[in-house]
């Protein structure tokens, strides 16, 4: 399959999984005319850089934190809110960045996570079965004939969206927003206000001195830009195909095809059917490509979907996203890990703690303890040491808002508490307190991770 001739439009010749039905089929083409004639959301420089940034991740140079919104809302779409969440993801990264001793590579699920597989095209409430809800991209959550319909017009308005989302976090990354003195200074006030200041403040001490000694000999915000500004990438799931590929640009530098609705987009645990539209889409592409593996997916078929994506073994290019669950991964992780080894593959290893430990409790309420989604990174982080691969990264669902989704944490969220602030479209997110104590937890395991690795040697001046 890697070898057939690739166009943008051949995926339509392959099985469509996941795809929803549009009625007027008129009007979708129209939309993704239009979508086609609309300017690039990220730049394939853009995608190139990050690329090289994951390849550093698979090299044991770097770690990757990828995290967002299960599925970004039209509704909740404010400047506020992308703050918060950007402030959140900037707090985890510094925590990481300080332990691991190494870039930190942010990814967010952010500008383009609009789309949702389901397990049902259909949902029944109270005897009536209507489409199911896919996503604001697609339809709308509200149960009733007229707002499930499947509406293309909505791919316009998620592009708008997007658009708006990219130019906020543009500006938050590089004016001033990402100012490492800011985002300490946001920890500090999270310490104070924690259950867990004590655990914390340990931690913040130390940045604190670190701070105030590069400051000492020169190194501030002022004088050093890469201190007052970061690099920041949008990611999300490649599901609605004909949005992708009308987003879809041919580079003029390198004559490559990229899909411009983010630096990086990955193929779902439901869409990686070897010879299925989604893996030959993304195949084509240049962009950094991820792809969620599941229990379901045996060692042979990981190597040829590996095959498929990435012939070349090009570094950066493909990351592998693995979710199974905290009773699951200690089988289910080894023999993708030995697999890959004997192929003689340096791929960039991933868990997402999220999707694997979803429970549904008493009340009705999906949720995801946060000792099982902790207990699951741990463990990635033991089986890829004792396998002798690098663990490198997390992705997860989260927000900034004071949500109450997954149980757990400091403030011990338990499931009675699940409807005060239970706000997720889909599936639960780690609220922003949560986010940071899942980051010092990954903080803990990244020091260990690099206290472990032998030093490399000092390269002697030319």
């Amino acid at each position: 399959m890697a070898n057939s001739r690739w166009a943008p439009d051949s995926w339509r010749m392959k099985p469509l999984e996941q795809s929803p039905v549009y009625r007027d089929q008129a009007m979708l083409a129209e939309t993704e005319r239009q979508l086609a004639g609309y300017p690039p959301l990220v730049f394939a420089g853009e995608a190139r850089k990050l690329k090289r940034a994951l390849g550093s991740a698979a090299a044991g140079e770097a770690f990757l934190l990828q995290g967002g919104d299960c599925a970004e809302s039209f509704g909740e779409h404010s400047a506020d809110n992308i703050r918060d969440f950007f402030r959140v993801f900037l707090q985890m990264a510094v925590v990481m960045t300080f332990a691991a001793g190494s870039p930190i590579v942010k990814v967010g699920r952010v500008a383009g996570q609009f789309a949702k597989p389901r397990s049902s095209d259909m949902e029944t409430v109270g005897g009536v079965a209507l489409p199911s809800y896919r996503g604001d991209i697609v339809n709308d959550i509200d149960f009733t004939p007229e707002a499930r319909e499947p509406d293309p017009r909505r791919q316009i308005e998620a592009y708008r969206q997007s658009a708006a989302t990219l130019n906020l976090l543009r500006a938050f990354a590089t004016g001033g927003y990402a100012n490492l003195e800011n985002a300490h200074r946001w920890m500090l006030g999270f310490v104070k206000d924690s259950p867990q200041s004590e655990r914390y403040q340990g931690v913040a001490d130390r940045i604190s001195e670190t701070l105030g000694f590069m400051r000492a000999i020169g190194l501030d915000a002022e004088s050093n830009p890469e201190l007052r500004q970061t690099d920041f990438y949008t990611s999300h799931e490649a599901l609605l195909l004909g949005y992708e590929q009308a987003l879809t640009r041919l580079d003029s530098t390198s004559g490559d095809y990229y899909a411009t609705s983010g630096h990086m987009i990955w193929i779902g645990d439901r869409t990686r059917q070897l010879g299925g539209a989604h893996v030959e889409f993304c195949r084509g592409v240049k962009n950094p490509i991820g792809l969620k593996c599941g229990p379901s997916l045996a060692p042979d078929e990981m190597l040829r979907l590996v095959d498929a994506l990435d012939p070349e073994s090009e570094p950066g290019r493909l990351t592998l996203i693995v979710r199974f669950g905290a009773d699951k991964i200690e089988a289910a992780l080894p023999p993708l890990l030995r697999a890959a080894k004997r192929a003689g593959r340096k791929l960039l290893w991933v868990t997402d703690p999220m999707h694997g430990n979803t429970v549904k409790t008493s009340t009705g309420y999906k949720t995801r303890p946060t000792d099982r989604i902790a207990a699951e990174v741990r463990d990635f982080f033991a089986i890829c040491a004792a396998e002798g691969v690098h663990a490198g990264g997390v992705h997860l669902e989260m927000t900034g808002k004071n949500v109450t989704e997954c149980t757990g944490g400091a403030r011990a969220i338990s499931e009675t508490d699940l409807r005060d602030r239970y706000h997720t479209y889909c599936d639960p997110r780690l609220n922003a307190e949560q986010s940071i104590e899942l980051a010092f937890t990954i903080a803990d395991l990244l020091k260990a991770q690099r206290l472990a690795q032998p030093e490399r040697p000092v390269r002697a001046a030319e």
